[in-house]
Parts: C-alpha cells; sequence; structure tokens
C-alpha cells in the first residue's frame, strides 16, 4: 500500500483525487522546465496534503503532513506540507481555521519565517490552485471554489494575486500558457 493510499483509507475524500491532479499539473509543467526535475516535482505535488491523513481537519493539514514526512526523512516534501498553503509567506495568511494546538502553531509560524522559497515550492502553490478533484481548471474557478468552502478574508485578493504572479513566472519558463500543458482544462472549468 502507498503512503497516499494509506492516508486515504485513514481519511477518505476528495483530497486524495484532488492531490493527483495536482501531482499530475506539476509534473507536465516541469517537463518544460530543464531546471526542474519531474518526477521530483509530481511526488512534490502528490504528497503535499498528505497530512489530510489525521482527519477532516482544516490548517492542522499543513504540520500533520509535516511531522509525518520528517519521521520517514522525506525533509523537502515536509516542507511542502507547509509551504503549499503559504504562497503570502505570513502565517496570518492562510484561510482556514487554526485547529493546531499552540506549539504546532509556532512550529508552523517558524517553517514558514524561514523557508527560502524555491520553484518546487512555488509549482506546488500553483498547481494546488489548478486541480479540482475532477481534473484541471482555470485558476479563477479554484479560486471561488475555495472563497466557496472557506470565506473571504483579509489575504484572499493578495494570495489570488500571488498565485497570478507565480502562474506568470511559470508561463515565461515555459514559453507558453500553463493551460497548453494540462488537459481538459476547458471541459472541467464549464462542467
Amino acid at each position: 500500500m502507498t503512503i497516499l493510499e494509506e492516508a486515504e483509507r485513514l481519511n477518505p475524500g476528495q483530497w486524495k483525487q484532488h492531490s493527483e491532479f495536482v501531482a499530475l499539473a506539476c509534473k507536465n509543467i516541469a517537463s518544460h522546465c530543464p531546471d526542474l526535475d519531474e518526477e521530483k516535482a509530481y511526488i512534490l505535488g502528490l504528497l503535499h496534503d498528505i497530512g489530510r491523513r489525521v482527519g477532516v481537519v482544516a490548517e492542522r493539514h499543513v504540520i500533520a503532513g509535516y511531522k509525518y514526512c520528517m519521521e520517514l526523512g522525506y525533509d523537502k516534501v515536509a516542507r511542502i506540507c507547509v509551504t503549499h498553503s503559504f504562497m503570502i509567506q505570513d502565517i496570518n495568511s492562510s484561510i482556514g481555521k487554526w485547529d493546531t494546538t499552540k506549539e504546532e502553531y509556532e512550529m508552523t509560524e517558524a517553517i514558514i519565517n524561514s523557508a527560502v522559497y524555491d520553484d518546487y515550492d512555488l509549482l506546488v502553490q500553483l498547481c494546488d490552485a489548478l486541480a479540482l478533484p475532477t481534473g484541471f481548471c482555470l485558476l479563477e474557478k479554484r479560486f471561488v471554489d475555495v472563497a466557496c468552502r472557506y470565506g473571504g478574508q483579509e489575504y484572499t485578493i493578495s494570495r489570488w494575486k500571488k498565485t497570478l504572479e507565480i502562474k506568470e513566472y511559470f508561463e515565461e519558463k515555459i514559453g507558453c500558457s500553463i493551460y497548453e500543458v494540462l488537459p481538459n482544462v476547458k471541459e472541467n472549468t464549464f462542467k
């Protein structure tokens, strides 16, 4: 049984299918970036939400994933478990409820504050915003999907703008629209 299959057994839900599409988006975009390893990108995307294995939680999933991956010796995956939620490198920019202990909150804040984001962090942040459990979609559809589930907050527009900046960054790297390397975006967005 794979790590992801075990996690889904512990906490069934659409987060697994979402993670699979995040992974595929990471791989597809990375395959057009000579400085990125597409298999590494795939794995980071696949396991970014692995903290959901602990159950139906909000922001606790980031630190639960971090701790779990650190126990396995997967340091880079552990960091992605946290950084994927913080395209704005400020713990106050989170969209979910902090259902952690004080110690876990402080640990998460320290990880965010000390992280030097690289292209893998940015790629997973972008691809997380491109993937629904049913496939790839326009960023704007995912923005609305997340806002409907979590509500708007002080950093919502700033998070959207940062995600659009990351999109432009990768489009410059690959020399085309990211949507050109993601199958069925149009069909999945408008169904």
